[in-house]
């Protein structure tokens, strides 16, 4: 089995579409290794832009059928998806060729470089991609392998969530969901939050408290109750408690428009996104690169043309006086700070929230109901369609409308769609002019066109 990045040449990802596989498919291609892979999205004569995008990295792409696995197959790569009954897993096996986890892969090559690894439930591609950024344009020259493409990286025709630098430092999303965050042994661990998301409070924190075991420094959001207990250092930390004793405080927030201003050290910052939430990603990545030398200038003047990430805030434009907005929030937290972030542009905020997973939407129904109802005004709606299910063994003994009847119980303007292709033509008398329609969910690959629909059909 391979222990070490030098250990195979010839390596194959089964689901290489995937967007934490074809991250690290890339990387690999970057460094000089032969990667292929197959997808199930991949079919006979059909365009896929992922897969025509990896091509264009040098990897060698194949539909799922056994054919891209062979006798030179030194290492095949699966994700947590990729269950033991699928016949490409059969063949490996069959012709003896070490099969390790996407995670473990990403903790051999995070050992090869000085990696700065960013955990918590909250935050971590869009503080990845801050940080990357920022050490991109002060010249040292990083690499990424990230969970969400950045734009500024997918302009240049990529998929965007992997660049290969030439420097020491190596950005990578550490993710507790699988529990594989423990497995990293990084330069610098950074933890933005932790909230209720896959595991009980309990679980994350001892998964974070390993994480922060491994990390040489260990770097916390002072302004999180929980992971403010973790802290190593206070003054490594950041907050955006002004009261705070943290290295690293912002102050003066204001947001206007889709546009937040804020200060760290009294260095001004300005930026073209939306949410206190981001000024603390902000702040998290400014924190790090500091500490590894980039001067709060620089930061502050590479942050202002930041220009985001993947189905993060991503604006879609305006129609008939309603900015639309596609955007990955899937937790509870998530879901209500994406609609706070997006009171201060209009007068209403509908919001239109696709559950994914039946399990998941049962373990956190109450607390979808609690944190997405406070976050509305009395003028903001709530919407749902029913639960996304990507297959596989589950009991489906629960349905988005069971959590917007909860929320209308507490007097909140909440609707259930289950069809969301019926959703245009249901909502449309419940916009006005002057409104944000922000579209929530994660998971469902099919999201992103469903958000350019909804947007072509206002």
């Amino acid at each position: 089995m391979a222990s070490s990045i030098h250990d195979f040449k010839n390596v194959f990802f089964i689901g290489v579409a995937g967007v934490g596989m074809s991250a690290i498919a890339q990387y690999l291609s970057g460094i000089g290794k032969n990667v292929s892979g197959s997808d199930r999205y991949f079919k006979e004569g059909e365009f896929n832009e992922t897969k025509e995008k990896l091509e264009a990295e040098g990897i060698k792409c194949f539909l799922q059928n056994g054919d891209g696995i062979t006798n030179e197959t030194g290492l095949v790569v699966v994700s947590t998806a990729i269950e033991d009954t699928v016949f490409e897993v059969q063949k490996a096996k069959q012709l003896n060729i070490p099969i390790i986890k996407r995670s473990e892969l990403l903790a051999i090559i995070a050992e090869s470089k000085k990696t700065i690894a960013v955990g918590g439930t909250s935050g971590k591609s869009t503080t990845s991609a801050m940080l990357f950024d920022i050490l991109d344009h002060a010249g040292l020259q990083p690499s990424i392998i990230s969970g969400a493409g950045l734009v500024s990286i997918i302009k240049e025709g990529k998929i965007g969530n992997a660049k290969v630098g030439a420097g020491d430092w190596l950005v990578i999303e550490a993710d507790e969901s699988d529990g594989s965050i423990v497995q990293y042994h990084s330069e610098i661990g950074l933890l933005l939050n932790v909230d209720k998301d896959h595991q009980e409070i309990d679980e994350l924190m001892s998964i974070f408290t390993t994480f922060k075991n491994n990390s040489k420094k260990f770097i916390v959001n002072q302004a999180n109750a929980l992971a403010k207990q973790l802290s190593q250092n206070i003054k490594n930390d950041f907050s955006s408690d002004e009261n705070s004793d943290a290295g690293y405080i912002a102050k003066n927030f204001k947001q206007e428009g889709f546009n937040i201003q804020y200060s760290i050290l009294n260095v001004q910052f300005s930026m073209n996104t939306i949410g206190h939430y981001n000024m603390e990603n902000a702040l998290a990545a400014v924190a790090v690169a500091n500490q590894i030398g980039v001067d709060l200038q620089t930061c502050a003047t590479v942050l202002k043309t930041y220009e985001g990430i993947y189905r993060r805030n991503q604006v879609l434009g305006n129609k008939n006086g309603v900015w639309v907005i596609d955007d990955y929030a899937h937790n509870p937290v998530k879901c209500a700070s994406a609609i706070r972030a997006c009171q201060p542009v209009a007068e209403k905020v509908v919001a239109w929230f696709q559950p994914h997973g039946y399990g998941p939407t049962r373990f956190l129904r109450n607390d979808f109901v609690k944190e997405i109802s406070e976050a509305l005004r009395p003028q903001d709606e709530i919407w749902m369609s029913e639960i996304f299910y990507a297959g596989g063994t589950a009991v489906k003994d629960i349905s988005a409308n069971d959590l917007i009847n909860d929320i209308k119980a507490l007097g909140k303007n909440a609707f259930f769609v289950e069809d969301r292709d019926q959703f245009v033509k249901t909502v449309r008398p419940h916009l006005s002019g002057n409104s944000v329609l922000i579209l929530m969910g994660a998971r469902d690959p099919s999201l992103e066109t469903f958000a350019k629909k909804v947007f072509e059909k206002l």
